[in-house]
């Protein structure tokens, strides 16, 4: 059985956990190939809302195996405070199952990220501060600490020593902080590995078997296209690859077993954080987003900057990852609004782009050029079929498949996972 990838296709919060939600009943496992608990998910199961962070939202599935891939940077105070929430309300998370050879976030990665921020002034990224850029440029630099290395105290030791002594040269010396010791940081992760331990799995092996049995491997990436660290808005980016390659990485499993790559992509735009955002709105019409759309970041409490539809980020991402189907997410938002823009093109310097232009310079001066559709009042919460929605909703979903070169394939009217139209069938057959 092939397997599945779920992708961001703006700067995240596009509603990556519904869509894996919607199909949790129908796969077998849920993989989370990058990222950590910088990047969350909102999932709203029969009016109840769970707020995942590190945990891959298949976790709320009972009959899905959640798996945290080896392209994971883990948090394990995190990680184990995230689990403790759930099993208190109710959910089985004894399934998990963590590669042995993810990556740890330990409590110097996030001292330094913070301090470096502050160092970074009006540079700064908008880190969300929990220590993924510098675990990452650990791993890249190898100086990092996988999970595995929980298991051999003396080797754990040996790496923390390796990574302190250059550390601790800039804490101190730049940074004016504190040295952190050695016995602090290993005493602080082998607590952790008695609890750790019944998890951790050789992930590779158990998924590529997996999909020789037949069983359906969904693979839920954190962030989004725009956030990738090679093809996102650089610098201001995370660590990782989340787009579908990145996924191939972060699992351990071929190109070659793909079957289907899914987009999801909201039916305006926000993003969390510092960067370039031609629709950016800073208007009556970015708060009724913002206030309406309830767009809060899962992980930061900040809320999101928020701007009308751009084609052209859409049709850039459909090629960088493959889309062969697109979710598009909260259309409910804009109900009520007479008329909707959508961005089809820049305008820099008196240079009309239609297409996603090559420098940051460029997009950076970008004014967005709209083209406007008329809206409509009607609530479509209810709505389970394309032909219930109203005519001018329905036109601007066709607008949208048309102007991104691939299918809409399912439509969110709605917070729940009940709350979708299903236009294809998002996998394949088994």
């Amino acid at each position: 059985m092939p397997a599945v990838v779920i992708v961001g296709a703006q700067w995240g919060d596009e509603g990556k956990g519904k869509a894996t939600d919607l199909l949790g009943e129908r796969v077998d496992y849920v993989v989370k190939p990058n990222g950590g608990n910088n990047a969350g998910h909102t999932v709203v199961v029969r009016g109840e809302k769970f707020e995942l962070k590190l945990l891959p939202a298949g976790i709320l599935s009972e009959r899905v195996t959640p798996v945290i891939g080896n392209g994971v940077v883990v948090n394990l105070e995190a990680l184990f405070e995230e689990i403790a929430t759930l099993k208190s309300r109710g959910v089985d998370t004894d399934r998990l199952r963590i590669s042995a050879n993810a990556h740890v976030v330990a409590s110097y990665h996030q001292t330094l990220d913070k301090v470096t921020e502050r160092f970074l002034g009006k540079r700064a990224i908008g880190t969300t501060g929990r220590g993924i850029g510098p675990a990452y440029m650990d791993k890249v630099g190898r100086l990092g600490i996988r999970v595995q290395d929980l298991f051999d105290a003396s080797i754990l030791r040996q790496k923390v020593e390796g990574a302190l002594r250059q550390k601790n040269e800039l804490l101190v010396k730049l940074y004016n902080r504190r040295s952190v010791e050695v016995e602090e940081i290993v005493e602080e992760l082998l607590a952790y590995a008695d609890r750790l331990r019944p998890m951790v799995v050789d992930t590779v092996e158990m998924l590529n078997v997996a999909l020789d049995r037949d069983e359906v491997v969904l693979m839920e990436g954190g962030q989004a296209t725009y956030l990738d660290v090679d093809h996102g808005t650089y610098p201001f980016v995370t660590s990782s690859n989340p787009t579908a390659g990145g996924a191939c990485i972060g699992a351990g499993i071929g190109p070659t077993r793909i079957d289907r790559v899914i987009g999801i992509v909201k039916a305006y735009t926000t993003r969390v954080g510092a960067g370039p955002f031609p629709t950016e709105l800073e208007d009556k019409w970015g708060e009724y987003l913002q206030t309406t759309g309830g767009e809060v970041g899962v992980n930061t409490g900040r809320p999101r900057r928020c701007g009308w539809y751009d084609a052209l980020m859409i049709r850039h991402a459909v090629r960088i990852n493959g889309f062969t189907d697109i979710v598009l997410t909260k259309l409910d938002v804009l109900t009520g609004i007479e008329e909707v823009p959508i961005c089809t093109g820049y305008d820099v310097d008196g240079v009309i782009h239609d297409e996603m232009p090559m420098t940051q310079t460029e997009f950076h001066h970008a004014t967005p050029v709209y083209e406007t559709l008329p809206g409509w009042s009607e609530d479509i919460s209810t709505c389970r079929a394309l032909e219930d929605l109203p005519e001018n909703a329905r036109a601007y979903v066709a607008r949208l498949e048309e102007l991104a070169g691939c299918r809409i394939s399912a439509i969110g009217v709605g917070p729940d996972r009940e709350d979708t139209i299903t236009v294809h069938d998002l996998l394949p057959e088994r």
